[in-house]
């Protein structure tokens, strides 16, 4: 599939996003760079999770996760981590898909930008996805590990949120570390919940966010991303008991993974 690549002005185009719904992006030449991207296939898959229940997002980030790792991340990795090549890709491939499975962006341009042409960052969830096929897709690991890897994300998607909003953490080791430890000290549910009688630390502050917030503090004393995973478990555990009593959850647990040692 060829895509012709946007040039830079589109963001926060009124014009633009009237052309989008009335079909007329392609024809406009204005649009458009002379650049062109080939990829071998596009297949559609969800963009956007920030509605539905809880289990609703939990599925369509797994459907995104099977369908990126499948069609998208073995293009160079400066073209999959592109912004202009995803938004080229959603306004002039994808508008139908789009309508039709998010109709909210038709209601505003509000919406069409957070839906559609997002910055592509840490909070895009085109990104998310990309960075969690690739992370798992590059380890020298079976399918059923990656499978478990994937479902790990799955259940911690909010730690796995706020580890990708620090660059440090960027990377598949730490990332599996993390999710490792959480598993296996079983603290998923103590994780991602709120953390409670403590306004100072704002509306909804989970101990999750906590944990890898103090990680990101005490960089670079502690490089946590080089940590071994038995160091680490120590630095999360501590982390955690700013926040949480911990005298309850058991260090004798016997880690296993891809990177334990």
């Amino acid at each position: 599939m060829e895509i012709r690549l946007l040039k830079k002005g589109y963001k926060s185009n009124e014009q633009f996003y009237q052309d989008f719904l009335d079909d007329k992006i392609n024809s406009n030449e204005d649009y458009f760079s002379n650049e062109f991207v080939t990829i071998a296939d596009a297949p559609d898959f969800p963009i956007y999770m920030g509605r539905g229940s809880e289990e609703e997002k939990k599925q369509a980030f797994q459907r995104a996760f099977e369908i990126i790792a499948a069609s998208y991340i073995h293009s160079d990795r400066d073209l999959h981590l592109e912004e202009i090549f995803w938004h080229s890709l959603l306004v002039t491939k994808k508008r139908e898909f789009i309508l039709e499975n998010y109709p909210i962006v038709s209601t505003g341009i509000k919406d069409f930008e957070r839906v559609v042409i997002k910055p592509f960052d840490w909070e895009n969830y085109i990104y998310k996805c990309v960075l969690a096929a690739e992370y798992i897709e590059d380890l020298d690991i079976n399918v059923e590990e990656k499978k478990h890897y994937y479902n790990l994300v799955l259940e911690n998607l909010d730690v796995y949120n706020y580890i990708i909003k620090y660059a440090i953490f960027r990377n598949s080791e730490f990332l599996i570390k993390i999710l490792t430890i959480i598993d296996e000290l079983q603290i998923s549910n103590i994780m991602k919940s709120n953390i409670k009688d403590r306004p100072d630390l704002g509306k909804d502050e989970r101990y999750g966010r906590r944990v890898i917030f103090e990680l990101n503090k005490k960089y670079p004393v502690v490089m946590s991303p080089l940590l071994d995973i038995e160091t680490l478990k120590n630095e999360v555990i501590q982390a955690l008991s700013y926040y949480y009593d911990v005298s309850d959850i058991s260090m004798s647990t016997q880690l296993t993974g891809a990177f334990v040692e």
